[in-house]
């Protein structure tokens, strides 16, 4: 016998661990997995940031809390998994959105800024999606990643000077299909959502160097990623509406990629 619709969307009892959860698109995400029902866990390095972000959450209705961490230390990312389980007794969800970019040509791109970027970008996701894996999903046999790549992943570009960025997000999409191959086995699935251009605090630069009208137009619906649109997508991979569906990328971007390859 089918399940309704409205079921298999709803996360009520699951609990959801969000890198990069304090603002932008990982906050995003967090609100459409609490106000699915799940229980929410952000974490990024700046205190004040998750405090807010975790009452406005709170004021939705979301059962949220918070843990300070760099993402990119193995000790920190054992330290947040472990608070996670203490306080959520397991992790159903992990979204992988802790991210950085840093802008220059790659002949004069300094070693330390792809160094930031690509531990932040990448080896956070495998921290903690190895963290989460052993701690909870393996031994549960069931589990939610969702990483968050970008359309940068999915193919160059002859303006944005982003080597260490577009590098780490094509990184990114062969680690989510690499790992929804081998996880497969123990029930968890592991896809990724490679948004195009949506105005946060990362993208700041770029839409003032190009203009956000400019970006749009490159879009075929003519626009740029808004407060509500990953919602769905991530709301899909992580219910049971999304249980048969792994080791995918699903671009949000308005259509760019289709159109330009990335």
């Amino acid at each position: 016998m089918s399940t309704p619709v409205q079921q298999l969307f709803d996360l009520t009892g699951q609990t959801a661990l969000v890198t990069g959860g304090s603002r932008g698109l990982g906050l995003q995400i967090a609100e459409a997995l609490g106000e699915a029902g799940a229980k929410i866990l952000l974490t990024s390095r700046k205190a004040a940031d998750l405090e807010e972000a975790a009452a406005d959450l709170s004021t939705r209705g979301i059962d949220a809390r918070w843990v300070a961490a760099d993402a990119s230390h193995g000790d920190d990312v054992k330290r947040v998994v472990d608070e996670a389980m203490q306080r959520l007794g397991r992790i159903d969800i992990l979204v992988n959105n802790a991210g950085a970019t840093w802008g220059a040509p790659a002949e004069d791109y300094p070693l330390e800024a792809w160094d930031k970027v690509m531990n932040l970008n990448i080896r956070s996701m495998f921290l903690f999606s190895q963290a989460a894996g052993k701690a909870s999903m393996i031994p549960r046999r069931s589990g939610r990643i969702i990483n968050v790549a970008s359309i940068a992943g999915l193919g160059g570009s002859l303006e944005m000077k982003f080597i260490a960025y577009g590098t780490s997000k094509g990184a990114a999409v062969n680690f989510t299909r690499t790992l929804a191959g081998e996880w497969g086995p123990y029930g968890i699935t592991v896809n990724a959502l490679a948004p195009g251009f949506f105005p946060s605090k990362m993208t700041k630069g770029v839409i003032s160097q190009f203009g956000a009208e400019t970006l749009a137009a490159r879009a075929p619906l003519r626009r740029l990623g808004d407060d509500d649109d990953l919602k769905g997508a991530a709301l899909l991979f992580a219910s049971a509406a999304g249980k048969h569906i792994t080791g995918q990328i699903l671009a949000v971007d308005g259509g760019v990629s289709a159109v330009h390859g990335g």
